[in-house]
């Protein structure tokens, strides 16, 4: 039977849960243990696919075409391990297989309620997770003393009545500010948000206290008291200077120790050299490399989630200082503009994004990049963008564009497949998660990849339009990635150039901390090549 640990929030949103319940689960990997990870959200959104970038930051996308919250992003490069549509449900979701239960007549003669009915399903959700792992971990969204966590809240004080308490943990992240006029850590916060989750009925086992600045005995004690925690298990999450950082902090707290005795697990010994090399590369790198990351979100970087993640990924394996100068492609009107914004950078990414806001900002962007040999990444809208920019700039058709924007353009480069136009949703129904790719075998990417055949996850809908590859390879932009039918286009690339890749899916959602994404790394360090000239 699994172990499973609940990681619960409160006092306010933002505090790391994800971060905290990731870095607990890499220590539990270190220790052999096979680890799984979920997250319920309590919004009634089937999946965030259909929610803006701003509202709710990106959307991960997993190899079974599952759209998920980015916490997931956060799971997997802390654990290694792919995750899929089951570690990620929604209030949406748990009440829609309810009701489809109810209408199909599974229910038949009973009165459908929150209790037991809608805990029953997230106590399935829980269960069939834990298949075939040690230990599951679980985030509950939000902030305890929301509306829409309570039913998750339930459900996993039901579940610990159901398994028992050595196979269940709960972990309740809190904040303890730093009150600057005071010169004081203040407990209280804490102190409220323990009482609303004792009125749950849920006692936490271990408090993981996030902080500014590291917590004092008298401070742990306080909290300890109030709380009715152990001091043993008042564990410090203070401030760390990377996220990787986060689970050394956490183990030299002990907080493995902890979750082992509480659910009976063996403890064995935690080899971190690996994860050090990967902090000391973030850290200590003094030689800069300039990205500039050209997008329309921004303001809300959480929408880059992943891309910046990898980037940061692929610096530190390099041995390089990563400055990100984040550039809004909706202010980019004019060639000052551009040059205001670019000149002196060591590489530019352009991420995927929809809507046409900003997009004439990335043809621009990517006209810059081609024409002053500046390392040029693209990353779906911005493979597109660029294919345009060369069509309209180099092919001489002018009035190229993408349908998505423009209708009824006189050049669709970019335009929807026959299978996406007669669409009566848009949830869940764009091109998803894991595709095949087949790489030409003398291009820049294959010797990126080292191979000819690849995996990688897609989020899109609309497709580069096959009337126009002959007009782009004879001017010099060469098609180097198909659909093994060699039906849709995947990757280009620019030969003359010291690096100009652009793809149609989304290497970022695969890059790791220990395994940088290869395309990130050789656009990093082509970047870091510029910056030295």
């Amino acid at each position: 039977m699994a172990k499973h640990i609940f990681v619960i929030g409160g006092v306010l949103s933002s505090l790391g849960k994800g971060i905290a319940a990731s870095s607990i689960g890499l220590l539990l990997k270190k220790m052999g243990y096979k680890v799984v990870m979920q997250k319920f959200d309590p919004y009634l959104n089937v999946d965030p696919g259909t929610m803006s970038p701003f509202q709710h930051g990106e959307v991960f996308v997993t190899d079974d075409g599952a759209e998920t919250d980015l916490d997931l992003g956060h799971y997997e490069r802390f654990i290694g391990n792919p995750l899929n549509k089951n570690s990620n449900s929604t209030s949406g979701q748990i009440y829609e297989t309810v009701l489809k239960k109810e209408r199909r007549g599974d229910y038949l003669g009973k009165t459908v309620q929150v209790i037991p009915h809608i805990t029953d399903e997230i106590k399935r959700v829980i269960t069939a997770i834990g298949k075939e792992n040690d230990i599951v971990i679980t985030e509950i969204g939000g902030t305890v003393g929301d509306i829409e966590s309570l039913p998750f809240l339930e459900a996993v004080r039901q579940f610990r009545m159901d398994v028992g308490m050595e196979n269940s943990l709960f972990i309740f992240l809190t904040y303890v500010p730093y009150i600057k006029a005071a010169g004081e850590l203040k407990t209280k916060p804490t102190q409220h948000a323990t009482t609303k989750l004792r009125e749950i009925g849920i006692q936490p086992d271990l408090l993981l206290c996030r902080s500014e600045m590291p917590l004092n005995d008298e401070i742990e004690s306080k909290i300890s008291l109030f709380t009715n925690v152990p001091k043993s298990r008042v564990i410090n999450a203070y401030d760390a200077s990377t996220i990787y950082e986060v689970p050394k902090i956490l183990m030299e707290a002990k907080i493995h120790e902890r979750i082992c005795e509480h659910l009976h697990l063996r403890q064995r010994k935690i080899d971190f050299s690996d994860w050090d090399r990967i902090i000391d590369g973030i850290k200590n790198s003094t030689e800069e490399v300039e990205i500039a990351v050209c997008g329309k979100y921004v303001e809300h970087q959480d929408a880059y989630k992943s891309v910046w993640a990898a980037l940061i990924h692929s610096a530190a394996a390099n041995k390089l200082k990563l400055i990100i100068k984040w550039v809004d492609s909706e202010k980019i009107s004019s060639k000052n503009d551009i040059e205001k914004n670019l000149s002196g950078v060591d590489g530019i990414l352009v991420p995927g994004g929809f809507g046409n806001r900003g997009i004439d900002g990335k043809i621009a962007i990517a006209g810059f990049a081609r024409e002053n040999k500046i390392p040029f990444f693209g990353i779906c809208l911005g493979m597109q963008i660029a294919v345009v920019e060369f069509i309209q700039n180099v092919c001489g058709l002018t009035e190229a564009y993408s349908s998505e924007f423009i209708e009824d353009c006189e050049h669709p480069v970019i335009h929807l497949m026959d299978d996406q136009k007669y669409l009566e949703k848009m949830g869940g129904t764009m091109r998803l998660g894991a595709q095949p790719c087949v790489l030409k075998n003398d291009s820049l990417v294959n010797k990126i990849y080292k191979k000819t055949e690849i995996s990688e996850r897609h989020r899109h809908r609309y497709e580069f339009n096959n009337k126009y590859r002959d007009i782009i390879e004879k001017k010099g932009m060469r098609i180097v990635g198909t659909s093994p039918d060699n039906l849709l286009v995947e990757v280009v690339e620019i030969p003359d150039h010291p690096f100009f890749i652009a793809v149609q899916y989304h290497p970022e959602f695969k890059s790791r901390p220990d395994n940088p994404h290869p395309i990130f790394f050789e656009f990093v360090k082509a970047a870091g090549k510029k910056g030295k000239k």
